[in-house]
Parts: C-alpha cells; sequence; structure tokens
C-alpha cells in the first residue's frame, strides 16, 4: 500500500523511487538547517518575522524540489527557471539578506541530493563565520560615520557655486551637489550636498562655520540612507 500510494504515475525502471523513510530524513535534516540559517540571521541583524520564517523551511522546499526532479535535467533547467521569477515578485533586500537565502537554498540543494553530512557541515561552518563577522562589525568600521547628507537653506542672493567652497575643502574629502530646490516662494534656496567628512568629531564646528555664511538659516545633516527595502 505504502509503495502504491507514494509511487509517480510517470515512474519507470529508470526512474529511482525515493524510499518514503530517506524523503522524511532530508525533510527533517533540511528543517533543522533551517532552523539553524533563521537563529543565526536574528542575532545583531535587524529581521522582520516573514523573513526568518521563509530562512527556516527554504532549504526543506529546495530539498523537495530537488528530490522531485531526481536527476532529470529538463526539469531541473524549468525549476530553475521558476526560482528565477521569484525576484520579480518580492521587493529588493540587502546583499546579508540576498546571502542569506542564497545559503539556505545551497544546504536545501545538499539535502536534495542527499549529502546530509555535508549540508549540515556546511550550514554550521557558513553560520558561524557569518555570526563572527556580524558581531565582529566586519565591513562597517568607522568609515560610515563619514558619510553624510546635508542640506542648507540659504537666502537667494548668495551665490552657492562658491559660497561655501573654502569651508567645505577644510572639513570634507568629498562633497557633491545632488540637489537645489526654492523654497518659501522663492525667497530661498535649499541646497542638498552628499559629503564625506575627514574628522565626524569635527561636525559642530563645521556647522557652526557654514551658519556664518547662510545667515543662520537652517541646516540639517543625516547619515546617508544606505538600507534597501527589508524583504
Amino acid at each position: 500500500m505504502e509503495n502504491t500510494l507514494f509511487k509517480g504515475i510517470f515512474d519507470t525502471d529508470m526512474t529511482k523511487v525515493i524510499d518514503v523513510k530517506d524523503f522524511l530524513l532530508c525533510i527533517g535534516v533540511a528543517l533543522v538547517i533551517g532552523l539553524i540559517t533563521a537563529v543565526c540571521y536574528m542575532v545583531k541583524n535587524r529581521y522582520t518575522g516573514s523573513f526568518v520564517v521563509t530562512l527556516a523551511i527554504l532549504p526543506a522546499v529546495v530539498c523537495v524540489v530537488i528530490m522531485m526532479v531526481n536527476g532529470n535535467i529538463g526539469a531541473g533547467v524549468a525549476v530553475a527557471g521558476a526560482f528565477s521569477l521569484v525576484r520579480f515578485r518580492s521587493a529588493p533586500g540587502t546583499a546579508k539578506e540576498i546571502g542569506m537565502i542564497f545559503l539556505a537554498m545551497g544546504a536545501g540543494l545538499i539535502c536534495g541530493m542527499g549529502y546530509l553530512g555535508y549540508a549540515l557541515m556546511f550550514t554550521v561552518i557558513m553560520c558561524a563565520v557569518f555570526i563572527l563577522y556580524s558581531l565582529a562589525g566586519f565591513g562597517k568600521g568607522k568609515a560610515l560615520g563619514r558619510y553624510k547628507t546635508m542640506s542648507i537653506t540659504i537666502p537667494e542672493d548668495l551665490n552657492y557655486t562658491e559660497a561655501f567652497e573654502d569651508i567645505f575643502d577644510e572639513y570634507t574629502k568629498s562633497r557633491e551637489l545632488v540637489r537645489t530646490k526654492t523654497t518659501n516662494m522663492g525667497s530661498l534656496f535649499r541646497l542638498t550636498y552628499s559629503i564625506s567628512l575627514k574628522d565626524p568629531s569635527l561636525e559642530k564646528e563645521f556647522i557652526d562655520k557654514l551658519r556664518t555664511r547662510n545667515g543662520n538659516l537652517e541646516i540639517s545633516i543625516s547619515n546617508q540612507d544606505t538600507q534597501a527595502p527589508e524583504l
């Protein structure tokens, strides 16, 4: 009865039939791998509930797909094409989120091929490295504090192309005027710059000098927004 229930209608002598116990074992290991991956991502990272749940079940989904393909190259190509369509139905994520998705899919693929030990070892090693880099703040550094977005309000009679050049030369490594906008019925200009500070600790001194040039009008400065929308 069991063999009949889980036998595919297209199975032949040339196609290997997956035993139910092996199927359940692979799914179980894939779910454990998914749980490890999700918990790993939750360490020192911002996350949404839907994303970590997806990470937890993704290896099992990929595992089942690979087992069902069962060596059929044509079906494998079709499955790869179907998975590639997912990106058109989801919000763009950060590089870290996309990397974890690939990690989960890779582990699920290894499970689906039957290499359960390698799948577990791969997951543990990659998650350990991921946590180590996250805890160490790898790639963040102090440099991120240098990149700012600054808005300066100036009176309409001030020539903004040269008004702040000497101050920018003193306090910034680079600057770029990214937007110019009139405000207050055209009597004021609002300039938006993308800047890189030489020394973030001198930010207040930098702003004070700018205030002497723009008539003490509004100045705002903020960290540059480099975060992509979360999945």
